[in-house]
């Protein structure tokens, strides 16, 4: 496995493991229809990976040969509590790919991304119910803050918990 910055002609395979992961991970958290009609078509366009811009997302991929298995996002944060903390927007893996360290590979690479960057804190924002993300996350150093907040994502009214951890910590 390689890891690498994801490049443009990346986005529709990522869309691809973003909408899998979604309608694995979230099957009884988010509603049934909603997830089946997830199509990655309609998320590759929203990506941009031909910025060098450092307070937008930058985006890590983990490839295979030509599969992408998984990919981490980062950006400063984007709570007006929190200006001093990154942020890990976003981890997918491919559910295939799920236990063989994938995730694990990613999120080192996204802390170490957020440390270049200058942070020595970052947050993340975590689904309601999602107990195999929490469990992940809680073993790599994250913990709950209290912070919790309801959003429309993706059409789809949320319950969003935040979790927090200092980046120089093992």
């Amino acid at each position: 496995m390689l890891l690498r910055p994801a490049e443009p002609a990346d986005a529709m395979a990522i869309a691809c493991v973003h909408v899998r992961s979604w309608q694995a991970a979230y099957r009884s958290l988010l509603p049934q229809d909603y997830l089946d009609q997830l199509r990655p078509e309609d998320r590759a366009h929203s990506y941009d990976f031909t910025h060098q811009d450092p307070g937008k997302p930058y985006t890590i991929v983990a490839v295979e040969g030509p599969l992408i298995l998984g990919f981490a996002t980062t950006m400063p944060s984007r709570d007006e509590d929190l200006p001093d903390h990154g942020e890990l927007c976003a981890l997918h893996v491919d559910p295939e790919q799920w236990g063989h360290g994938t995730g694990a590979a990613l999120i080192v690479a996204a802390r170490d991304r957020l440390v270049q960057r200058g942070f020595q804190y970052a947050c993340l924002w975590l689904l309601k119910g999602n107990t195999r993300a929490a469990r992940f996350y809680e073993i790599d150093g994250w913990a709950a803050d209290g912070k919790h907040k309801s959003e429309t994502m993706f059409g789809v009214m949320v319950q969003d918990f935040r979790y927090r951890r200092r980046l120089d910590a093992k």
